[in-house]
């Protein structure tokens, strides 16, 4: 996993070039928003359509993959992939699929037409690459940045060919939004039973770019049975388990307490015994929400800024640790 998040690094400054010679935008600060229009295409997935609060303004430059940083009551943060079309500049769409017990997805959900919020980016966490042909693979939700990157790869003329799975036909939005005449297999579970990865990948071309984005199990999948050397891209709605971690310490600040963490849980999760409302937003080392300064100790960075913003004398508590028994003191 992290030669793959080393390889996103690498090639983000290059992704996303449909058509040819389109630089990728950098982040840009916060965004005064507008909610014009909500949807629902299907009962849990509120659909909105954001445009700029003063009339006028455009809205900065994305790509497919790029994702925006919602800022929501509260001072809650939650990453949702743009969904429209990236030459539109007057307007960006999210959808959200309400998560039972989820407080981010509930509020996005609580919006109405005419509330305002603010966004920051938008950043890529998921680079689109240029590949002579595309494999996309989506589960449920997980269409929402994929589907950008369908119509991208449409309307360049790449071969491609799309698997969109769910629980049921009633379950997955925008099925009648994807290119007419496309490759795209909708292929419900209730109709055809669970993914099979074997059967999705079967055929695959050399120089096919695979891509993925769902629950990880599907994620998990696919991703064991690529062949080897076959460019694979894949983002997550949940934080990957913890592997190859080691117990060690933080100190909150110099003369603060010190918190052990565990081997198998996160920085971010032992902080917040102690600190409950320290922020957190993606959980997955990528929107920099939970970085904070480092004071002393040597860490082991597992965080992947994005969109170029530089790391500096950082921790990053979700995902970022330290070598066995060892402390490192955090600006806190």
């Amino acid at each position: 996993m992290l030669g793959l998040q080393g390889l996103a690094s690498a090639v983000e400054p290059l992704t996303a070039r449909l058509p040819q010679g389109h630089r990728a935008p950098e982040p840009t600060g916060d965004l005064r928003v507008r909610v014009a229009r909500v949807e629902r295409p299907v009962p849990d997935v509120a659909v909105l359509t954001l445009v700029p609060d003063r009339p006028g303004d455009r809205l900065p430059a994305w790509q497919p993959g790029h994702h925006v940083d919602v800022l929501l009551a509260g001072g809650v943060v939650r990453q949702y992939s743009l969904n429209g079309d990236p030459r539109d500049r007057d307007r960006y769409r999210i959808a959200v699929r309400r998560i039972p017990g989820g407080t981010g997805s509930a509020l996005v959900h609580g919006l109405a037409e005419g509330d305002t919020l603010g966004l920051r980016g938008p950043r890529n966490a998921f680079p689109f690459t240029r590949a002579e042909r595309y494999l996309f693979v989506a589960g449920g939700i997980g269409l929402t940045p994929i589907m950008p990157m369908v119509w991208a790869a449409h309307r360049a003329r790449a071969p491609f060919r799309l698997v969109y799975t769910g629980r049921s036909r009633a379950s997955m939005p925008f099925v009648d939004e994807l290119p007419a005449g496309a490759d795209a297999a909708v292929r419900p579970d209730d109709e055809y039973g669970p993914p099979d990865p074997a059967r999705i990948l079967d055929g695959l071309a050399e120089g096919t770019a695979v891509y993925v984005c769902g629950p990880a199990p599907l994620i998990d999948a696919v991703r064991g049975h690529v062949p080897p050397g076959t460019p694979f891209f894949s983002e997550r709605f949940a934080p990957a388990p913890i592997t190859a971690g080691a117990a060690f310490e933080v100190r909150l600040g110099r003369d603060g307490p010190v918190v052990p963490v565990a081997a198998d849980e996160s920085a971010l999760e032992a902080v917040r015994r102690v600190r409950p409302r320290t922020a957190y937003s993606c959980r997955q080392g990528f929107c920099g929400t939970c970085r904070v300064g480092l004071l002393e100790g040597e860490p082991e960075h597992r965080d992947r800024p994005t969109g170029g913003s530089p790391r500096g004398a950082e921790f990053a508590l979700c995902v970022s640790r330290a070598g066995e028994g060892e402390r490192i003191v955090l600006d806190v």
